[in-house]
């Protein structure tokens, strides 16, 4: 198939939803699919190398001319500024919607209800969790994300940390939860033992979860390492034995959730959007924004090693359903299908 891959963003832009373009278009371009990728972010280094051609901040006619060479159209998340030719030109498409249709609060803007009036249209949608599909389109098919199975993985390490929470120190991911939850866990001094806390991510809260720590006097119990990435982000994960994900805010999926179980971590996730749907029964999920039902997950993991035992097998093929070959091959039935 000739498929004409939309990405509002792509790289050198590293979020969640560039990553997740790059991982679909290799992993389309491998199963011998003729893949070209349209996007509006300009990269002026160039060196990065991809099987597939980029066409960046296209013209109008080049934009034309793309969609009347392909198959198929294939937006990564609604990108009307990109897509609108497949009307003129009666191409059939397949949209995956990756996050919430909505304002920050919920609220509908005019670019969100021209959102959901395209997913109407739309001859295929997926949705990356059930939270996704519940709030977008009923009719869409569930596809969890995929995640970097070449960075993300158990290097064997001798586990001598314990809690780790990864993300953008900004309010909404919680992070001052799970200093709270841990100073309620070191208070009931479970085998005599108070476990640890580090914080890796940078960002605008920063001083307050410092002060925070040191209000609660935990200065020996929770450590900063600024923001990681790569290789250095994937040895430390290594290095602690669960995950803590304590998102306020409703992840639409939580692909963190599924690069520390691949790195050998046990999770523990906030209820609500779609950070159940990627841990499965691989992890624990307490009640979003209850630091007491957090502080209960974490002291059961602490505690319960037959417990730990048992989330970590069920990880092996939880994991295996997020495999890029599997997740891609999952994408390309949908697609085959709609272009049939």
């Amino acid at each position: 198939m000739k498929i004409l891959f939309l990405s509002h963003q792509f790289h050198p832009v590293i979020g969640g939803i560039e990553v997740n373009s790059e991982i679909l278009a290799r992993e389309f371009s491998k199963a011998g699919h003729e893949v070209r990728l349209v996007t509006w972010t300009i990269d002026n280094d160039e060196s990065a190398q991809f099987p597939f051609k980029v066409f960046r901040s296209p013209t109008l006619i080049e934009l034309i001319k793309l969609h009347t060479w392909c198959d198929i159209v294939f937006e990564n998340n609604p990108c009307l500024r990109l897509s609108w030719p497949t009307l003129v030109l009666k191409k059939r498409n397949v949209v995956a919607v990756r996050t919430w249709i909505a304002r920050a609060d919920g609220s509908l803007a005019i670019q969100d209800f021209l959102k959901l009036l395209w997913l109407r249209r739309a001859n295929g949608i997926i949705a990356i969790s059930s939270a996704v599909k519940q709030r977008s389109n009923k009719k869409a098919i569930v596809i969890g994300n995929p995640f970097r199975r070449a960075l993300f993985k158990d290097l064997g390490l001798t586990r001598i940390k314990d809690f780790v929470f990864i993300g953008r120190l900004v309010s909404d991911k919680g992070a001052d939860l799970a200093i709270k939850a841990l100073h309620l866990v070191n208070k009931s001094s479970i085998k005599d033992v108070k476990p640890t806390l580090t914080i890796i991510g940078d960002g605008p809260e920063l001083e307050k979860l410092k002060a925070l720590t040191e209000q609660l006097n935990l200065q020996s119990f929770v450590f900063f390492t600024g923001a990681l990435s790569g290789e250095k982000l994937v040895q430390e994960i290594n290095e602690h034995k669960y995950l803590v994900v304590p998102s306020l805010w409703e992840e639409p999926f939580g692909n963190v959730a599924l690069e520390g179980m691949a790195c050998g971590c046990v999770p523990i996730v906030s209820s609500g959007g779609g950070l159940p749907d990627a841990v499965g029964d691989a992890g624990l999920v307490f009640e979003r924004g209850n630091v007491e039902d957090l502080k209960n997950k974490m002291v059961e993991v602490y505690t319960n090693e037959e417990l730990v035992e048992k989330l970590k097998n069920k990880a092996t093929s939880h994991l295996q359903n997020h495999l890029p070959g599997v997740v891609a091959h999952k994408y390309l039935q949908v697609i085959e299908s709609i272009r049939r």
